[in-house]
């Protein structure tokens, strides 16, 4: 997996939108580094652009949270996450260098733990895993609204 690209929490506007990313370690501290970049983000930056509420900010928390957290303990090596504003939505995309395909378990309420993918995908509009070169790409697309619909359908993977 190639980070050379990533600037770490640097805030930049591309063809898709305003974006930031960041290549993180792979230590215990990744998950909390990945959230405080999230927040940050959605707070400081992405309000320039975009009205971002106080409930899309904790979702987006959450989906980086659990994300990176499924990085940190499935797949060895750094971990890189970006964040997009895209007008409509908030965009994570989290790349490790497991190509294993992460799957959901069926419900059970008797389960304790890994339920993490179920949040994921109940909070998204769209959602997606595609297998890259070294790895893979979780990409989840979250409505910067508090009426989901309003982000549209998700978004074919680049």
């Amino acid at each position: 997996m190639d980070l050379s690209p990533v600037r770490k929490g640097e805030t930049t506007a591309s063809e898709q939108g305003l974006e930031t990313s960041i290549a993180l370690d792979g230590d215990g501290t990744c998950i909390a580094q990945a959230r405080h970049l999230a927040a940050d983000f959605l707070t400081r930056r992405a309000g320039h652009v975009a009205a971002v509420s106080a409930r899309v900010r904790e979702v987006v928390q959450l989906v980086v949270s659990e994300l990176v957290t499924n990085a940190y303990k499935y797949a060895p090596g750094p971990v890189m996450m970006v964040l997009r504003i895209t007008g409509e939505a908030v965009e994570v995309e989290v790349w490790d260098s497991d190509r294993g395909l992460p799957e959901s378990r069926p419900a059970d309420p008797d389960r304790v733990g890994q339920h993490g993918l179920e949040i994921v995908k109940a909070l998204a509009t769209g959602f997606e895993v595609r297998q890259v070169a070294g790895g893979k790409c979780v990409a989840v697309r979250i409505a910067l609204t508090d009426d989901p619909e309003a982000a549209g359908p998700p978004r074919p993977g680049r």
